[in-house]
């Protein structure tokens, strides 16, 4: 399943394609949103966001389509007359000016109304959104100092969208491998400074995944993976998928784990239990 940076990319992209006009034609294949699309003909697209791994078309007049990809759902980009040679079942599209996006197999899609987007079930679950919202790492620390999380495991923790919103299983490993953090840990086992430590990388390698189009490894480390041999899929993570390959910093074999029943990567030098 995509995580919060490249639904946040995705938003992006289909933010800049129905910018700058009005809306043309808008198609929904479910039938409890037939009736918004001869009504949205004229509307503008005031912005798309998201809010963990879900995406918000925000319209000018105060709707808003939600959307979430899950595991199959995607945002294709395309002309208006010439839409993509696919297999995947349509479920939304909207032009602007001969500009398309179509929204293909995705199944949990909405008409929901600005003022009362909070009461959406899964939103109103979700912790802040470390890129549509402004989310310090102080915020970030507040959050692991709560009671609701504080006596957690860090390997579960990080994928409770109630904690913070968008993490998902590749940013869990990287985090932890960067924060020095053993998935055991819980926010209440570890000092101040690791604490903060853990609160920076968290918001850190989500924006730098989102800047980077999803590479959470450094420069050096890239630069010394590549001389390796390594590809792209192994150089891009720090430990992430690279069970068996060599630790970055210390050489060590990189072991993989289950946690959560979802595979979790680390170093078990730089991460003791």
């Amino acid at each position: 399943m995509p995580e919060g940076p490249e639904i946040r990319r995705a938003a992006d992209r289909v933010e800049q394609q129905l910018a700058g006009g009005t809306i043309e034609h808008a198609w929904f294949a479910f039938a409890a949103l037939k009736p918004h699309a001869i009504s949205l003909i004229g509307r503008r697209v005031a912005r798309v966001d998201t809010r963990g791994k879900a995406m918000l078309t925000r319209f000018d007049d105060g709707r808003v389509l939600y959307s979430h990809n899950q595991l199959y759902g995607v945002w294709k980009l395309h002309r208006a007359d010439t839409p993509p040679q696919t297999s995947r079942s349509l479920r939304a599209r909207l032009v602007v000016d001969g500009r398309a996006t179509s929204l293909y197999s995705a199944s949990n899609i909405a008409m929901w109304h600005a003022d009362t987007l909070d009461q959406h079930p899964f939103l109103a679950r979700l912790g802040p959104d470390l890129l549509s919202e402004a989310v310090s790492a102080e915020d970030v620390l507040a959050r692991l100092n709560d009671a609701r999380f504080k006596r957690r495991g860090l390997g579960g923790l990080l994928l409770d969208q109630s904690f913070v919103a968008g993490l998902g299983n590749y940013l869990r490993s990287e985090i932890l491998f960067f924060a020095g953090l053993h998935p055991k840990r819980r926010p209440i086992d570890v000092d101040d400074e690791q604490r903060r430590r853990l609160a920076r990388y968290i918001l850190a390698l989500t924006w730098q995944t989102y800047r980077s189009a999803g590479i959470t490894n450094t420069p050096e480390w890239i630069e010394d993976a590549k001389v390796q041999g390594e590809t792209r899929p192994q150089w891009r993570f720090t430990v992430f998928d690279r069970e068996g390959l060599a630790c970055h910093r210390c050489q060590t074999p990189i072991a993989r784990t289950m946690v959560g029943s979802r595979r979790l990567y680390l170093c078990p030098i730089c991460q003791p239990e």
